[in-house]
């Protein structure tokens, strides 16, 4: 209720055009306009539109409109005051006075409609219906989902039903005799979905303004009001989908149908939630492709720039969405790209996909990808083996699902030419070369001219060396890409499960699912209501996205200690122990003797946890122990993860159970004593090489068993508290450190509270002690209240 009008848009070319018009309806209505369109949603959509020429902007606006809005300016040439502080025998007569220009608000704006609609041939309306004209059935919504209702109606109106969908633009002020005017007459039972919860209220803001429209507008005119029923769906822009909708309209059938209900979650705790067909999908006539990317390899990039090849050289329409893991590099991308003749309204994701990219290989041990290919559907993997090899290396899973599914396998080591071509762990300039070679949706010298040229437009500006560099990719590419013959189902390798079996239950059953990409499918009930989770569950995470992990030469170590301090996410760990807890150590496990006096006697390793390890070498960088007669070989060398995983991850289980070093005895002013210090910030969702994170494990290490954090939205947030995984965790008495997290305007006056609330705590501890004074002694009391500590 801020006095804003609200208008909502329902797609990529509505978020343009409105833009315009709410700025050009502002500035004739004397009202400030919110142009909402969804998050996430329509925000992450990249579509083929119609773009607005300068020439109709021009026609369409009236410089009188900002020659008034200027005069309105304060200015000393003309002063008046603006702001006045009223009493309440003036406030309300002075609040209602604007009430014409709200009345006058639609008239103007659907007059910008109808001069917009003449110059573009795109008109819009207020309120406007779509589907069947004596519809019985319809459904009220705004936003995004609009497109996918759009498509659901037509569909069902082709199978022989007769429903609609109204779709809400102008949202306030809410004019009901526009919204009655666009409603069939037939109607009998009306869908109101809102995309929010407000908790407490009688119904939710869309659905209470139907109800009014209806109530105030028709009880004379109709002798049976329709059925109106609310329900919520996409919070936080979670999926919509057609067997939603379906849903929904055969809610609408029943006699009595489920008033405030949901759908797209299965709520067990207040059975809310409508069923729907998972396996309901639209017959499509789009090429859909799906591409499985890690963050900061370039896959959505390289998509980016498919979409705008094709969208932009081509007559067919594009349309592209990109799910990323709202935590930094290094977790899991999924591009969904659709190509076709007609224009794109399906603002869902692809179930099925006739092309499918895996772009990293160790995704197959952890997400069932081949899901989503349809029969007989093209699978490209990026996997770091010779052609002869890449089948026996599959996964039994996957292998049993491109056989079932008799798909196209093609294969190709991106990082090996990456590498040769010294683009790092950038491959995709190379994955975006497969694909265009094998969808053939343009012809491939076509393509390849293309992504030349957006190569040199791209990165032109960092210089030729870049160029070439990425040219010389894009020649290697298609020679090293190779069809994979189907083999028989031998592999003996499965998919692993999310988390061990270990794992505490709360991890397994609520974390674990979120980790394999599963939280869609989570209910209602497992969920904390009060939003807190537990600390230290990163550890069972393992997301094995190093090419390739630090590997120790104890001979040449100095045990300086800087390279557990730089590691951005605690993988890198320092131990001294008594020589006695070598018998138990695995064969491979390395240790040395320890050289610092203090600790004479003892035996020390440097382990590196291998499946959690990004990859990023600072440790290599940092390491100032080097072989005399061969500089080049430090006390730290990366080499491959694949090979040494299994016997890495034996040596760190077994380094875990070594007893930490007493921190009475660690000189904790001295970098390769201090590092000694078991962190309590580990395995973060932070980029790889992060300069942020190191600082915090430090803070930890020092004082993390005693330590509240009032933190502020940011990459903290992202890489510190973002389900399914934090990295904040306890020691061995489950001591560490409480974190919670405010926006990052208020983050000073947030932490001032847990200063202040301690302080207080403090003062009622010295208040009590005193006053105990007599039963445990003056001496003792003085002492404690004294101590430095």
């Amino acid at each position: 209720p801020t006095g804003f009008a609200i208008l909502a848009s329902n797609s990529v070319q509505e978020a343009q055009d409105f833009a315009l018009l709410s700025h050009l309806a502002s500035l004739k209505s004397r009202i400030p306009f919110l142009h909402f369109f969804d998050g996430f949603r329509t925000s992450h959509e990249i579509n083929k539109i119609q773009l607005l020429p300068e020439e109709v902007i021009q026609e369409l606006l009236d410089e009188q409109w900002i020659l008034q809005h200027r005069a309105r300016a304060l200015s000393p040439d003309r002063p008046f005051i603006r702001g006045t502080a009223q009493n309440p025998d003036v406030f309300f007569q002075a609040r209602e006075s604007v009430n014409p220009f709200y009345k006058n608000l639609p008239i103007h704006l659907e007059e910008l409609f109808q001069q917009f609609g003449k110059l573009t041939g795109r008109y819009y309306q207020l309120y406007e219906y779509e589907g069947h004209p004596e519809a019985e059935r319809v459904i009220v919504l705004m936003g995004s989902a609009c497109e996918a209702t759009s498509e659901t109606v037509k569909y069902l109106n082709e199978q022989g039903e007769a429903v609609g969908v109204l779709k809400v633009r102008l949202y306030r002020p809410f004019v009901r005799e526009k919204f009655l005017q666009a409603l069939p007459k037939t109607v009998r039972s009306i869908a109101v979905l809102d995309r929010t919860k407000e908790p407490g209220s009688s119904g939710e803001p869309l659905y209470l303004d139907v109800l009014e429209a209806l109530w105030e507008g028709c009880r004379q005119s109709r002798s049976e009001l329709p059925k109106v029923i609310g329900g919520r769906y996409g919070l936080s822009s979670k999926e919509f989908t057609p067997a939603m909708i379906l849903s929904i309209f055969e809610e609408l059938k029943k006699e009595t149908p489920k008033n405030h209900f949901t759908i797209g979650i299965r709520d067990d705790l207040s059975h809310t939630s409508l069923e729907f067909p998972k396996d309901f999908e639209l017959p499509t006539k789009s090429y859909t492709c799906l591409f499985f990317g890690l963050g900061s390899d370039g896959t959505v990039s390289a998509n980016k720039n498919a979409i705008k090849i094709i969208g932009e050289e081509t007559d067919l329409h594009a349309q592209g969405f990109f799910v990323y893991d709202s935590r930094k590099s290094g977790t899991l991308t999924v591009s969904h790209l659709r190509f076709g003749k007609d224009p794109i309204r399906s603002t869902y994701l692809i179930q099925q996909a006739d092309f499918v990219a895996c772009h990293q290989f160790a995704f197959l041990e952890r997400y069932r990808i081949l899901d989503h290919l349809k029969p007989q559907g093209i699978f490209l993997l990026n996997a770091p083996y010779p052609k002869e090899e890449v089948w026996d290396a599959l996964p039994r899973e996957v292998q049993e699902a491109l056989v079932k599914k008799q798909a196209r396998f093609y294969a190709i080591d991106a990082y090996k030419i990456a590498k040769k071509c010294q683009l790092g762990r950038l491959i995709n300039t190379i994955m975006q070369v497969c694909f265009f070679k094998l969808t053939e949706i343009i012809p491939f010298d076509q393509a390849l001219q293309s992504i030349k040229k957006f190569i040199q437009k791209a990165y032109g500006a960092k210089g030729e060396k870049i160029v070439e560099k990425n040219l010389c990719a894009v020649d290697m590419a298609v020679d090293h890409l190779h069809e994979i013959e189907l083999g028989e189902v031998t592999s003996e390798k499965r998919m692993r499960e999310a988390v061990p079996e270990e794992a505490p239950e709360f991890v397994k059953k609520v974390i674990a699912p979120i980790i394999a990409g599963k939280g869609d499918e989570l209910p209602v009930s497992v969920f904390p209501p009060d939003g807190t989770y537990p600390s230290g569950t990163t550890k069972w995470e393992k997301r094995n996205i190093a090419l390739e992990i630090p590997v120790w030469e104890p001979e040449l170590c100095i045990q300086c200690g800087k390279c557990a301090f730089v590691c951005p996410h605690a993988v890198i760990r320092i131990k001294t122990y008594d020589p006695e807890y070598l018998k138990k150590a695995p064969s491979h496990f390395k240790s040395v003797e320890a050289k610092d006096r203090t600790f004479q006697g003892m035996r020390y390793t440097i382990q590196v946890s291998p499946e959690d390890c990004t990859g990023c070498a600072l440790c290599v960088e940092v390491c100032p122990g080097k072989d005399k007669k061969d500089p080049i070989r430090k006390a730290l060398l990366m080499a491959p993860q694949p090979p040494l995983r299994e016997q890495e991850k034996e040596n760190w289980e077994f380094f875990l159970s070594l007893p930490p070093v007493p921190r009475e005895k660690i000189k904790v002013n001295t970098i390769r004593q201090q590092q000694f210090q078991e962190p309590l910030f580990e395995f973060s969702g932070a980029c790889a090489g992060c300069g942020e994170t190191p600082y915090l494990k430090l803070l930890t290490q020092l004082f993390g068993d005693r330590l509240l954090v009032a933190n502020a939205t940011g990459c903290s947030s992202i890489y510190g508290g973002n389900l399914p995984t934090t990295p904040w965790s306890v020691n061995e008495e489950g001591r560490g450190p409480a974190w919670s997290n405010s926006l990052f305007e208020d983050n000073a006056q947030f932490g001032l509270g847990f200063r202040l609330s301690l302080d207080k705590q403090r003062e009622f501890a010295e208040e009590l002690l005193k006053s105990l004074a007599e039963q445990v002694g003056e001496r003792l009391v003085e002492e404690i209240l004294t101590s430095r500590q």
